[in-house]
């Protein structure tokens, strides 16, 4: 019975808008309305009773009166501000276009209505962004309405900081003077104006140097912009224009538009952002402060020195595994279950903003490594659930991988290579690539980690690596290779020459992309070290070896790869019986000597070191060899060589 008088009420109220009486018809819109605010069954019941094309019919029909076309956008703003199924419901209707066109109305109320319905509508998850952008006269439209009223500046800036998303976007509004247009807002009467053109500026100037070098010389009043932001990241603002303020000036920072070093970025912008990673700001405050921060100093040391000595950060950072919830929202319930269920968003900020601390600064990665817990907690993070946290924690740790001392220290005791392992394991593509960086510096040779990494069957999971389409995780694949190859044993050389296979050996040799030739050719110039390795690798892939130095010597190479050849063949030249593969090559002879006489002294150099290996006086058999290059007119043009300006060259 229940169930059917809701229904039964809802039928009633959709009636009335068919009703023949305009006035009546009002009524019931009215009615409606105020049967739907805050009751989220009975928007639910009007939708599936069709309520949404009636409203949409009266609101754009010629004959309806202005205030049936206000209250209907009403109605429809109201129940857009339910569930996200709603929202779903009402695009599915065209209420787009019906809205937009609705602006072309010379009365305010309606418009404003229906802006407020937009606002509504667009700044919801399932409503696509493009939908702003489709008509082309939207926007220069939405720009003319901003002088209006304070209403329509407040929900048009929130309509186009909702729907800027990527430099497209922001090229549209930056051609349609969308800087201009809002940067006088900034000094509106209405704090919800500020606000919302606060926040345009920063998704406007995001990664975008051409709307950040427009912005540090915009005037508002005789005053620039970026001394506008200064005074509204200060301390008695509300923290939500704090923050906003201080993410402007991050952006036009790392845009490029306002030094490092500048005084509002130094003094103002990063203290005012390490404020909000205190454990007295709410939740969501304490991520978007540690992200921004972390953003604005991981390209230069010296911020990430004045961050690390500012009220304790490091210390402040390790509140954010041990208290989700601020001091101030200890006696509300809701907030604390709130807060549980988004602990993950913190741990995620807390790790990218050590990454970012520790990038570059040895005495930084040590006070982090230092801090309580703090390997435990990043190892930890490798197999959360969520995989932002995994991503955040692997770049973290990648981070202070760089260290010499700690991936002999602390990465040892923390056996940190195990969970890397199991990370590697099926990851997403930009957790590998970053785990398989860091695994190129577990590998270096003075890391203790290298030894039970080859155990746990890295060779196998490295030489996936280097089939991937990713040209990323090529590199790392192929690099961590060359350096688990470096000052090796036979075995894991052979090893990594068996599961690597010379198919794929030469597949990557003739890559597309540079970086995994290089590494490519760093790894055979490893394999090919000390006497013995190089005689038993060359006696089994000889041939084959022989052919890819020369198709590399003949190609279309930059001088850093051909200097890499000759290196691979002047280890060669250092084998016992593997001179011999030179020595019976004219072709590759003749290639020698040409790089003797080349323009370029690197390259003269590395020809060279062929040459002093196969003449090797204490030698057997290096008589021969020396008649044979003799006969070829290498002596001549070592006397020219002896003559060179480079004292190098000339000494060799």
């Amino acid at each position: 019975l229940f169930c059917w008088q809701i229904t039964a009420s809802s039928r009633h109220y959709v009636d009335r808008l068919f009703d023949p009486d305009p006035q009546k018809v009002l009524q019931g819109v009215i009615d409606m309305k105020n049967a739907v605010i805050g009751n989220n069954k009975q928007k639910a019941n009007l939708i599936v009773l069709g309520a949404v094309p009636r409203l949409l019919y009266l609101l754009q029909q010629e004959t309806s009166s202005t205030e049936l076309k206000t209250e209907c956008a009403v109605v429809l703003g109201s129940l857009a501000m339910g569930t996200e199924n709603n929202v779903k419901s009402l695009l599915d209707c065209h209420i787009i276009p019906a809205l937009l066109q609705g602006l072309l109305s010379p009365d305010l109320k309606f418009i404003e209505a229906c802006l407020r319905c937009l606002r509504t509508i667009f700044t919801s998850p399932v409503t696509p962004e493009e939908l702003l952008y489709t008509d082309a006269t939207v926007i220069p439209h939405l720009m003319a309405l901003l002088s209006r009223s304070r209403y329509t500046q407040e929900y048009i800036c929130q309509i186009f900081s909702h729907c800027c998303k990527g430099p497209d976007h922001q090229t549209i509004l930056f051609n349609h003077g969308a800087v201009q247009n809002i940067a006088h807002l900034l000094t509106s009467v209405s704090y919800k104006v500020r606000m919302q053109a606060l926040k345009c500026f920063s998704v406007l100037a995001f990664e975008n140097p051409q709307v950040s070098m427009t912005l540090v010389n915009v005037l508002v009043d005789g005053e620039l912009l970026p001394q506008i932001f200064v005074k509204m990241l200060q301390r008695d603002k509300p923290i939500e224009m704090q923050l906003t303020s201080a993410k402007c000036l991050t952006y036009m920072c790392r845009a490029g538009a306002i030094r490092t070093d500048d005084n509002c970025i130094v003094l103002k912008t990063l203290p005012c952002l390490v404020r909000m990673c205190s454990k007295e700001r709410l939740l969501e405050e304490r991520v978007e402060g540690a992200e921004t921060l972390a953003y604005l100093i991981e390209p230069d040391v010296e911020l990430q020195r004045i961050a690390s000595i500012t009220d304790h950060l490091i210390a402040m950072l390790a509140d954010y595994f041990k208290y989700p919830s601020s001091v101030s929202a200890i006696t509300d319930i809701k907030r604390l279950d709130h807060d549980l269920k988004h602990a993950h968003e913190l741990r995620q900020a807390a790790f990218k903003l050590y990454a970012s601390l520790g990038a570059n600064d040895e005495d930084i990665r040590k006070k982090i490594i230092d801090t309580e817990n703090m390997m435990d907690r990043i190892v930890t993070g490798l197999s959360e659930s969520s995989v932002k946290v995994r991503l955040a924690a692997v770049r973290c740790l990648h981070s202070l991988s760089r260290s010499v001392q700690q991936l002999r220290t602390s990465f040892q005791d923390h056996a940190v290579w195990k969970p890397l392992m199991k990370v590697l394991q099926n990851a997403p593509d930009e957790i590998l690539v970053v785990a398989s960086s860091m695994l190129c510096n577990l590998l270096l040779e003075f890391s203790p980690s290298k030894e039970p990494i080859l155990e746990s069957g890295a060779v196998e999971l490295l030489c996936g690596l280097t089939q991937s389409e990713n040209p990323a995780l090529r590199v790392n694949g192929i690099w961590a290779l060359m350096n688990m190859a470096f000052q090796a044993e036979q075995k894991i050389k052979a090893d990594i020459l068996r599961s690597l296979s010379t198919e794929q050996l030469f597949r990557l040799l003739s890559d597309s992309d540079l970086n995994v030739l290089m590494k490519t050719l760093g790894l055979l110039r490893n394999l090919l070290s000390t006497r013995p390795h190089i005689d038993k690798i060359m006696s089994t892939h000889g041939k084959q070896i022989m052919q890819a130095v020369t198709l590399i010597l003949e190609g279309e190479h930059n001088i850093e790869v051909k200097e890499q050849t000759l290196c691979i063949l002047a280890n060669i030249a250092d084998g016992t019986t593997a001179k011999e593969l030179i020595m019976t090559n004219d072709d590759i002879l003749q290639k020698i000597k040409y790089y003797m006489g080349h323009s370029h002294v690197k390259l003269q150099l590395a020809a060279m070191f062929c040459i002093s290996n196969l003449v090797w006086n204490e030698e057997e058999g290096s008589q021969e060899r020396q008649d044979k290059l003799r006969d070829m007119g290498i002596v001549d043009i070592l006397h020219k060589l002896s003559q060179s300006p480079d004292s190098n060259l000339c000494d060799k």
